[in-house]
């Protein structure tokens, strides 16, 4: 059941990646919608790797090594220099880019209510 709810999730926010680039495309011009996309993969493989660090955590109970907060950290640091680099270099809006960093967050919010109204 869970894997269906994070499969689900992965292709909400695919749909919805899709959506904002064409929409940021009519609207702003290919260096927004390019931001857009920056914004929506950096989005997903991050939701990506969350739920895999949860799933290492919930199958052995304990907590995971250090290689992997090293990840985490190490992470942060690209996506800053994948932000920086979208910004400055591709002058793409720096709104754009956060709503596409913002593209999981909403795969997560419409897969809860979907949840929701199909236990009712």
């Amino acid at each position: 059941m869970i894997e269906l709810s994070i499969n689900r999730i992965t292709r909400i926010a695919i749909v919805l990646g899709v959506i904002g680039i064409a929409v940021a495309l009519g609207l702003r011009g290919w260096r927004d919608a390019l931001g857009f996309l920056v914004g929506a993969g950096l989005s997903l493989v991050t939701v990506r790797s969350w739920f895999k660090l949860a799933d290492a955590v919930g199958a052995s109970g304990k907590l995971p090594g250090a290689g992997s907060v090293v990840f985490l950290v190490a992470r942060y640091l690209l996506i800053a220099g994948a932000v920086y680099a979208t910004i400055y270099v591709l002058r793409s809006s720096p709104a754009v880019l956060i709503m596409g960093l913002l593209v999981s967050f909403f795969a997560v919010v419409l897969e809860l209510l979907f949840g929701l109204s199909v236990s009712k």
